[in-house]
């Protein structure tokens, strides 16, 4: 059963990471590219914790943490070019 539930997660963070991609590609503006680019970065580390459970090797948390603050420093420098009139398509 617990092996059922760990196949059936990362079935559903795939399909959400393919979905946020299609986000990323289309846009349509750059603030809704940098969204699904958090977006994807937050389901990747969903996906490395969830392998860190399935195989039961905890040095793949460092990995996790390290990939959601390099994703949490480039949506705030985002944010920060955008507020200060970088280029928007909206």
């Amino acid at each position: 059963m617990f092996e059922l539930t760990i196949q059936i997660s990362f079935i559903i963070l795939g399909l959400a990471l393919l979905l946020s991609f299609i986000r990323l590609v289309k846009g349509p503006t750059l603030p809704d590219r940098v969204v699904a680019l958090e977006l994807v970065a937050s389901l990747t580390v969903g996906v490395i914790a969830l392998y860190t459970v399935a195989t039961g090797v905890a040095d793949f948390l460092d990995v996790a943490i390290v990939l959601a603050l390099t994703a949490f420093l480039a949506a705030v420098g985002f944010a920060r070019y955008l507020e200060k009139g970088g280029p928007r398509d909206d």
